[in-house]
């Protein structure tokens, strides 16, 4: 008697062990009814202001006892109805008290995971988790998990959009990093306060309060403008401070990892592969010390920052390591004759056109615009998705014409005041210049 041929080797999926998040979580899902509350009584503090009146020491004593404990209960019950887990394929959310919801983030899907700190979480020693995943705006997050346990979990998940396998992806841990640059205190202040935006803010909340009380005679108009404009201009400068303090960037297998924050701690990953635009950028008053800003698009995001502010040389070193490859081009070649529009582009926009230039090399479109505030962009031919060329009646008659390049961010980086000859070549190479970068493109995976 011979046995049954064995059939395929089917290995049991893994058990799902679905998780809570930290036990100091129902504190912070207590504050939603106070944060509506108050919400109302901002939105319409006359009427606020008049239903307090009519409550007695007795009524308002009633209402805390009944409104306190609910409040609790609601972030309990909040709590204890959130778990997640991560499965073979992807990392379930589920949360809801009356409507349930379910997220399904697909692993190969996540392109960053997060770690921040902010500064009652650092107290507590908890962390938020935050996902950015391809083809979604809104970042998913895990708000509040112990500081280990966020740190073991961003590892695992990295590793697991990686492509290592799901038994051992637990036992990778934190990849190493080297650190590639770090951010002085001093200079961060320093380039605060030669930049135009902060002191332009600051003016505007200084003078429009009390413009607005000559006009008005009214407190709470001034207060309605004031207040924001003050939170506005504080936001420019020591918002921006605390929140770009001690940044530090550093190089591992799974991206550039990105530390900062004075009293909330954020811990950033930028993926390899997923950039699609870094921009250089230089007020005014840096050019005497050579200092530029760094930000970039990458795919799913837009408008982050890779360095808020280091000297050019620095700063050139750090976009190699962004995008493998790719030399920025020099702040003396975006200005030549040939970099520039033709003359007559003066004709569509006057002084402002010496702001424009071009350069393209075998590996990137870049364009400057900006003659106060200058703006070097560089778009990596690979992340091309389409090109597209404008004319309007008056470029018509002058000969000019703009050149478009769409990235996967959403964004455009545009040629201006481009010959119209120029442009219509221009349109031509980059649509070929896309086609072949990407079939020579590097993977976008993680440590591969």
């Amino acid at each position: 008697m011979t046995a049954p041929d064995a059939g395929p080797d089917v290995r049991a999926p893994r058990p799902v062990t679905e998780r809570r998040l930290h036990p100091v979580t129902p504190f912070r899902r207590a504050w939603a009814p106070v944060a509506v509350i108050v919400g109302w009584a901002a939105h319409d503090p006359d009427q606020a202001q008049a239903q307090l009146t009519r409550l007695t020491t007795t009524t308002l004593l009633v209402a805390l006892a009944v409104f306190v404990p609910a409040a609790c209960l609601y972030g309990f019950l909040t709590w204890w109805y959130t778990h997640f887990s991560v499965t073979d394929t992807e990392l379930r959310i589920r949360t809801g008290l009356l409507f349930r919801r379910t997220a399904h983030i697909r692993l190969e899907r996540i392109q960053a995971v997060d770690v921040t700190r902010p500064l009652l979480a650092r107290v507590a020693g908890v962390a938020k988790l935050r996902l950015d995943v391809v083809g979604t705006d809104k970042k998913d997050e895990l708000a509040f998990l112990g500081e280990g346990e966020a740190r073991r979990l961003r590892a695992e998940l990295l590793a697991r959009a990686a492509g290592f396998a799901p038994e051992t992806a637990h036992e990778v841990g934190e990849a190493p990093s080297r650190q590639l640059l770090r951010v002085p205190a001093r200079d961060l202040a320093v380039s605060l306060l030669l930049t135009g935006a902060t002191w332009g803010a600051l003016a505007v909340a200084l003078v429009v309060p009390p413009v607005l009380w000559l006009a008005t005679h009214s407190v709470w108009t001034v207060l309605a403008t004031g207040v924001p404009l003050l939170g506005a201009a504080g936001a420019r400068s020591v918002g921006r401070f605390a929140g770009e303090y001690d940044w530090t960037l550093g190089e591992s297998p799974d991206g550039l990892r990105i530390d900062h924050g004075l009293l909330d701690r954020a811990h950033e990953t930028v993926p390899p592969g997923r950039v699609q635009t870094v921009r250089i950028v230089q007020p005014l008053l840096w050019r005497r010390r050579d200092w530029v800003r760094v930000e970039l698009d990458v795919a799913g995001s837009s408008g982050s920052v890779l360095v808020p502010v280091a000297p050019r040389e620095l700063a050139d070193a750090v976009v190699a390591r962004v995008l493998p490859g790719v030399t920025v081009p020099a702040a003396t070649a975006m200005t030549t004759a040939a970099a520039r529009p033709p003359r007559r582009a003066g004709r569509c926009v006057p002084v402002w056109w010496r702001g424009y230039g071009l350069a393209v090399t075998d590996a990137v479109f870049a364009a400057r615009h900006g003659l106060l505030r200058r703006t070097v962009a560089l778009v990596p031919h690979a992340k091309v998705q389409s090109v597209r060329l404008t004319q309007g009646p008056w470029q018509r008659l002058w000969r000019v014409a703009d050149v478009h390049v769409d990235t996967g961010a959403g964004k455009s980086v545009t040629a201006r005041l481009r010959d119209a000859r120029e442009a219509a070549e221009l349109l031509r190479g980059q649509a070929e210049r896309s086609r072949t970068g990407r079939r020579d493109a590097r993977p976008d995976r993680w440590m591969a």
